[in-house]
């Protein structure tokens, strides 16, 4: 036996008092627009007339298919809206009841029909409740959404949220909202018990009224619907199945289109994304041209300011034959460093352009390491440096290119020389190292400081000891040298020790024939 609904009963728990019921919901604001949409549209599509009562957010969004239903001319409807409170002004002579927000009964059939206040009991769980009800000849259904008392002490999810035809602003918010707990039934006896909850509420708006001093205007509104109640929101036997489907079709294409919209805001996000990163690295790329070409001008007008001051000095009329020939050696280093340091900017400024791409040929390491070697062996026979290698001619060709892999060595060979002593020793040794050829070269110098390790690849970069000494060339050998090894696929690494000379390993990849590689306009040189 089921009792009769009290006043300030839930609708969402009356519901659920039937055997039948439909399975309990939890969706966001969203996923309630979204079906309440999907119902109008239904009627407003296929020119359905219908008695509709309606309880939603105030926000214009929440009710722009409800008020498109209303403005069917050759539809016969009903709409009833009730709002939580009225505006602060009088409507059709009708006072809102203020200060506390009250159930308002609306009416908007069109501007001839009045607003009126209807109050309802503080602790109704009308206050926490949204609701659709449709009612048809051969269709009827409600949306029930309600809100925890749990959820009383933050603000309104629905009421904050603004704008709910913008799905993207939604769906980011509404996933760190609570979510409602909600129901949807087109079962007749359900939308029944939900009615007669509304009657209940409606019912006791009089003694409410009558304490707040309200109880003319209020009966006048509540009367004419309690009276013929059964006339007003009459309710089908049975639901017409094809209305169902129709429907059902409908929210599915909401759904659908709710899903596009998300997934083509993640793509704007992603967009939004990516444009961030190419701006940080257009600026990072900026910053490193700034301080790239600050970097040259100060090379550059080094060794300019020593020639010239030596110049200045070869013209004193007082300069003894020992002064006169350290100033042209003076003239001579600098005109060698500036030479270095502008073939170095080229090479660079090379690998920097747009580049191709290009398939590599095999290349065999004996086919270029001798042939450099004994170039640097007059050189290394000058300084009283010993300058040997060892590449075995059954190695495997590698993926490089020979002007790339003659750089390669030049540089390195030339570093090593350099900073080995007189009666030093300088190796290159190739070998086979899994998927890679090693090349060695290794030498007895000076070494590097573990502190200078990490910066000898930067651009520019002098080790201390080296300028102290009066070894330093451009800055850009190395620097080089990983570029060209990058492109290629390969790499490089260092050890190093103060005094007991340092070792550079290039691991060249082996060539499987077919592949490409990034070539620069211009032939590296």
């Amino acid at each position: 036996m089921e009792l009769p609904p009290t006043p300030d009963q839930s609708l969402y728990e009356l519901a659920f008092s039937l055997e039948e019921a439909a399975p309990p919901l939890q969706i966001s604001p969203s996923t309630l627009k979204s079906m309440v949409a999907s119902v109008m549209d239904t009627l407003i599509e296929h020119q359905i007339p219908a008695t509709v009562l309606v309880k939603l957010p105030r926000k214009d969004a929440w009710h722009s298919e409800i008020e498109q239903y209303t403005h069917l001319l050759d539809v016969p409807h009903a709409v009833y809206y009730l709002e939580k409170e009225l505006e602060s002004e009088e409507v059709v002579g009708v006072p809102a009841i203020a200060p506390n927000p009250d159930l308002t009964l609306l009416t908007p059939r069109p501007d001839h029909s009045p607003r009126l206040a209807v109050p309802v009991a503080a602790e109704s769980a009308l206050r926490r409740e949204y609701f659709l009800i449709v009612l048809a000849e051969r269709f009827c259904g409600c949306v029930l959404a309600h809100r925890p008392r749990s959820m009383q002490a933050i603000a309104d999810p629905l009421g904050g949220l603004g704008d709910f035809s913008d799905y993207e602003a939604d769906a980011a918010q509404s996933q760190r909202k609570q979510p409602l707990l909600a129901l949807c039934s087109f079962d007749p006896a359900l939308v029944k018990v939900v009615l007669a909850g509304c009657q209940a509420a409606f019912a006791a708006v009089p003694a409410i009224a009558l304490e707040t001093g309200q109880s003319a205007p209020v009966a006048i509104a509540t009367e004419p619907l309690l009276s013929h109640w059964d006339e007003v929101f009459p309710v089908p036997a049975a639901v017409d199945p094809n209305l169902l489907n129709l429907f059902f079709a409908k929210q599915v294409r909401h759904q659908e289109d709710l899903w596009r919209r998300i997934v083509a805001y993640r793509r704007q996000t992603d967009a939004i994304e990516a444009l961030q990163r190419q701006n940080e690295e257009l600026l990072n790329t900026i910053r490193l041209k700034d301080e790239f070409l600050n970097n040259v001008s100060q090379e550059l007008r080094t060794p300019l300011t020593n020639m010239k001051t030596a110049l200045t000095l070869l013209n004193s009329p007082n300069l003894k034959p020992s002064q006169r020939q350290r100033y042209m050696q003076v003239l001579n280093k600098e005109c060698d460093h500036q030479g270095s340091l502008i073939s170095g900017l080229l090479d660079l400024i090379r690998l920097d352009q747009p580049a191709t791409l290009a398939t590599v040929q095999p290349m065999c390491l004996s086919d270029v390491v001798p042939g450099v070697v004994s170039t640097y062996q007059p050189l290394a026979q000058e300084k009283g440096v010993m300058l040997a290698y060892t590449v075995p001619d059954n190695l495997p060709p590698v993926s490089c290119l020979a002007t790339w892999m003659k750089q390669i060595v030049i540089n390195l060979l030339h570093n090593g020389i350099k900073f080995t002593p007189r009666g030093g020793q300088v190796w290159v040794q190739a070998k086979l190292q899994g998927e890679y050829v090693q090349l060695e070269f290794r030498d007895s110098g000076i070494g590097i400081p573990p502190s200078e390790i990490h910066k000898i690849f930067d651009r520019f970069y002098r080790g201390r000891q080296a300028t102290e000494e009066g070894t330093g060339g451009a800055g850009l050998g190395l620097t080089i040298v990983q570029q060209l090894l990058l492109r290629c696929g390969g790499s490089i690494s260092v050890k190093s020790r103060p005094g007991e000379g340092t070792t550079f390993n290039v691991l060249l990849p082996i060539y499987h024939g077919g592949t490409d590689v990034d070539l620069s306009p211009e032939p590296l040189v």
